[in-house]
């Protein structure tokens, strides 16, 4: 008797996770405008500056806007590493922005005081919060206009690849 071959996973991880998706949504129909969209959506979600909230808001424009949501939350998982970072980048660009210092911590001190005293966490990292808000709202036009228009022509041409799409 043969001994079956062991099933190899076909492609590399970018391959199988984010390309064969968008893939299989032009096949069925879904328009490469609509992609793009939520490609660009996803990226603008998946770098809100506030840990743990992305899952949501990246529900939530999907569901609004009937987004593709597995595209919105592969684009969002696939952005963790690049979150935390930017989080720092905000804080900073949005205390420039207000005029003022940002404030020295270290993330053993945010959680301990979280965890022991709301109020007294809020009065001390809260304007932390409303300066990375600020600067991410300022860049979300401009890195959702450049991410769907870098991507629009790539998924236009993949989809009058397939046969009976345009």
């Amino acid at each position: 008797m043969d001994d079956p071959q062991p099933v190899t996973p076909r492609g590399s991880f970018w391959q199988r996770r984010v390309v064969a998706p968008i893939v299989a949504q032009l096949t069925q129909g879904v328009t490469p405008q609509k992609i793009a969209l939520t490609l660009a959506l996803g990226l603008v979600c998946g770098i809100f500056p506030f840990v743990g909230f992305t899952t949501l808001l990246c529900f939530g424009v999907a569901y609004a806007l009937r987004l593709n949501q597995p595209i919105i939350h592969v684009i969002n998982q696939l952005l963790w590493p690049v979150q935390l970072p930017l989080i720092a980048v905000y804080v900073k660009a949005g205390a420039r922005l207000y005029g003022t210092d940002v404030l020295t911590f270290n993330v053993q001190e945010i959680t301990r005081l979280f965890w022991a005293s709301q109020s007294e966490f809020w009065a001390r990292f809260g304007m932390m919060g409303v300066y990375a808000l600020t600067a991410w709202l300022i860049t979300v036009p401009v890195i959702a206009g450049l991410a769907h228009y870098a991507t629009l022509p790539a998924l236009r041409k993949l989809a009058s690849a397939r046969p009976g799409q345009a």
